[in-house]
């Protein structure tokens, strides 16, 4: 057995670790924050000054997804944490910018698995 099927959590630090070797963490704060505010992708880009494929091998090595799926996490992040709050779903969805509810209720089934009422739970 290798001490990856061993200890997969230190397997999995390891390789973040490995990811993150060299990585100026100032830039990452900038494109969560900026993403985590809603500015799309090409604007994030831009304001770094890097095509927007460059961004995205960048998050690819530094978060292990693209950024689109990371400004989707984000706000997830974001409409969980309001949701444990006491807000309401319908001001939940709105404030973080969904269409809908319904909208909400769907990014939260597909990026958890269950619904935001058990998340919040």
């Amino acid at each position: 057995m290798s001490a990856a099927e061993s200890d997969p959590l230190g397997a999995l630090l390891h390789e973040t670790r490995r990811r993150l070797d060299g990585v100026d963490r100032s830039v990452e704060t900038g494109i969560a924050s900026q993403l985590g505010a809603g500015a799309s992708v090409a604007e994030v880009a831009t304001s770094m000054g890097w095509s927007a494929r460059r961004l995205h091998r960048h998050a690819l090595r530094v978060y292990g997804y693209g950024p689109k799926t990371l400004a989707r996490v984000l706000r997830f992040r974001r409409a969980v944490g309001l949701a444990r709050a006491g807000r309401s779903f319908s001001d939940v969805a709105a404030e973080c910018g969904f269409s809908d509810q319904a909208h909400l209720a769907r990014e939260v089934r597909a990026l958890s698995g269950v619904t935001l009422g058990a998340l919040v739970r």
